[in-house]
C-alpha cells in the first residue's frame, strides 16, 4: 500500500521532530484526525509532561492534549527510534540567526544526524523549519542520501513547508490556515499533499522546495519591511511635531491601496525579525544587497534605543535623571496574550536602561520570569507600588492591564503600543511612541 493510501485509509503514522510552539500545535493536529503520532523532543521534562497530558504551549490546550495522549494516538520520545516506525516525518524545529546574523542551520543539522540512522525506504520528510532557498534540496536531501544509501525523490521524498503559526491568534490556526506545499518530485508533491490535506483544509501546492521556503520569506519580509517604514513614520513624526496613530488610523479609511501597519519598540517573536535576513544572507552569496530587507532591519533593530530615548525625555521633562530612575516596564512578551519572549524588544529596553542607571523592574502577567545569556531575571508580583516608579514604559498591549489604572496611578508613561489611546483623563503623563 503506497503513502496516500495508507494516509486515506488512517493507517499512517506521523513523526514530528520538534515540539516546541510549531511542532506540538501540528502533532496534536495529526493525532486529531487519527495518523497516530510520534513527537520527538530532546528536552525530556517536556516530553514527561506531554506524556501525562499536560501542555506547556500556550496554543495547545491541555483539555485538548490529554485525550489524544490516552488514546494512544499520541505519544512523546527523547529517543529517535521511533522514527523507523514512521511513514511520515516532519521536522520543526529553531533556526535562529547567529551573532553575527548569519543563518544558523545546526538544529536541523543535529536533527538530521539523530533522525537518519532510523530512515526507511519510501518515507517522506517534510521542513518545516524556516530557511534560506535551496537548503531543502542542496543539504537536506543530501544528508539524508549520505546516511541511507537511497536516492531522494526514488528512495524516499523530501519536501519544504513553511510553519504558519502565530501564536495567540484564536480565528487562525493549524486546520485553517492554507499550507504551502513544494517537493522534489511530483510524486513527492501527492505525497505531501495527501499529508497535509488529512489534517489541514486547504494545500497549495508549489513548483519546489526553493518556491516553498521563499514564500516563508516572502510572507515575513513583507511584515518586517512595512513595519520598518511604519517605525521610521514614528521617528518623522516625532520631528514633526504629529500623532503617528492618528495619522495611520486617517490612512486606514481608505478602502483601497492601503494596508495599515502600526509601530512598536522592536521587532519580535521566532519570523519577523529573522526570517528575511536568512534571504538577504542567501542573496550576498550571490553577490545581489537586500537593500529593503536591511534597511528595515536597522531601523526596527534600532527602535529600542529609540524608546529609551523618549524615557530619558520624558523624565528630563519632569525635571529627572535617567540615572537612579525608578523604571517600571510593562511586558516582556513580545506580543500580546501570549507567554512568547523570543527576541523581544522590550528585553533589549530593559537591557538599555540598566545601561544608562536606571533601576528597571518589569511586570508581565504572562511572563514573570525570562532568561537571557543564561541568566534568569524575575519580575515583581504585582502592580500594588506602581505609584513609587518615575516612569513607566508599555512594551506590550497585554488586554489584562488595566490602562485607566495604569495611567491614573502612574507619574509618566511612555506607550509604545497606543495602549492608552481610549483613555481621557491624565494624558498630560502620556508621552507615545
Amino acid at each position: 500500500m503506497n503513502l496516500k493510501d495508507r494516509i486515506a485509509s488512517k493507517e499512517a503514522t506521523v513523526a514530528v521532530v520538534g515540539l516546541g510552539y510549531v511542532g506540538l500545535p501540528l502533532a496534536v493536529r495529526v493525532a486529531e484526525v487519527g495518523l497516530r503520532t510520534y513527537g520527538i523532543d530532546i528536552n525530556a521534562q517536556r516530553v514527561g509532561r506531554i506524556n501525562e497530558g499536560i501542555s506547556d504551549i500556550g496554543d495547545v490546550d491541555s483539555a485538548d492534549l490529554a485525550p489524544l495522549v490516552s488514546a494512544d494516538l499520541l505519544s512523546a520520545h527523547t529517543d529517535f527510534s521511533v522514527i523507523a516506525k514512521a511513514d511520515a516525518v516532519i521536522i520543526c524545529v529553531p533556526t535562529p540567526l547567529g551573532k553575527t546574523k548569519d543563518p544558523d542551520i545546526s538544529y536541523i543539522v543535529k536533527a538530521t544526524d539523530a533522525v537518519s540512522p532510523h530512515m526507511k525506504e519510501g518515507q517522506l520528510f517534510v521542513l518545516e523549519s524556516t530557511t534560506y532557498p535551496g537548503f531543502t534540496t542542496e543539504v537536506l536531501a543530501p544528508m539524508l542520501e549520505k546516511a541511507s544509501g537511497l536516492k531522494a525523490g526514488e528512495g524516499f521524498h523530501v519536501a519544504f513547508s513553511p510553519e504558519r503559526i502565530d501564536p495567540g491568534n484564536e480565528t487562525y490556526g493549524v486546520r485553517n490556515t492554507t499550507k504551502i506545499v513544494g517537493a522534489m518530485t511530483a510524486e513527492g508533491g501527492e505525497d505531501v499533499q495527501a499529508l497535509y490535506g488529512a489534517f489541514i483544509d486547504t494545500v497549495r501546492v508549489v513548483s519546489s522546495p526553493d518556491a516553498a521556503e521563499m514564500v516563508k520569506l516572502l510572507e515575513n519580509t513583507f511584515r518586517a519591511v512595512n513595519i520598518g517604514l511604519v517605525n521610521e513614520l514614528a521617528l518623522m513624526c516625532h520631528k514633526l511635531g504629529l500623532n503617528t496613530w492618528e495619522v495611520i488610523d486617517a490612512a486606514a479609511t481608505k478602502p483601497f491601496g492601503f494596508m495599515p501597519f502600526y509601530p512598536g519598540p522592536g521587532l519580535g517573536g521566532h519570523c519577523i525579525p529573522i526570517d528575511p535576513l536568512y534571504l538577504s544572507w542567501k542573496l550576498r552569496s550571490l553577490n545581489y544587497q537586500a537593500r529593503f530587507i536591511e534597511l528595515a532591519d536597522n531601523i526596527n533593530t534600532g527602535m529600542p534605543t529609540y524608546v529609551v530615548r523618549l524615557v530619558q525625555d520624558a523624565l528630563n521633562d519632569a525635571s529627572k535623571a535617567t540615572k537612579g530612575a525608578k523604571v517600571l516596564v510593562l511586558g516582556v512578551a513580545y506580543k500580546n496574550d501570549i507567554d512568547d519572549y523570543r527576541e523581544s524588544p522590550a528585553i533589549d529596553i530593559i537591557d538599555l536602561l540598566g545601561e544608562k542607571g536606571a533601576d528597571v523592574d518589569f511586570y508581565d502577567p504572562y511572563v514573570p520570569t525570562y532568561v537571557e545569556e543564561g541568566k534568569q531575571y524575575h519580575g515583581i508580583d504585582g502592580l500594588s507600588e506602581l505609584e513609587s516608579y518615575d516612569i513607566v514604559v508599555i512594551a506590550t498591549h497585554h488586554k489584562a492591564f488595566d490602562y485607566a489604572s495604569i495611567v491614573s496611578r502612574s507619574q509618566l508613561i511612555v506607550d509604545t503600543r497606543n495602549a492608552t489611546r481610549g483613555i481621557t483623563e491624565g494624558r498630560e503623563k502620556i508621552h507615545l511612541l
